[in-house]
């Protein structure tokens, strides 16, 4: 290193640091939540979707057939 070259080098904060989180209250808390959002959602935006369920329950003619088997 040149000894006329300027020092870059800035003076840093040698403390540790604290094991605590630091809390930032990001919003204020109440007895009842806010459900401003929810009165004011359109449901007509809302996409319509078919259900289909994956493991149906046996109708009681499968149930009565598997009985008479065993």
């Amino acid at each position: 290193m040149r000894k006329d070259a300027p020092l870059l080098l800035q003076p840093t904060d040698q403390r540790a640091p604290s094991l605590q989180p630091t809390l930032r209250p990001t919003a204020t808390m109440s007895d009842k939540p806010d459900i401003s959002e929810v009165t004011s959602f359109d449901k007509s935006k809302l996409k319509k979707t078919e259900t289909q369920e994956k493991n149906p329950l046996p109708t009681k003619e499968t149930i009565e057939q598997e009985k008479a088997s065993s």
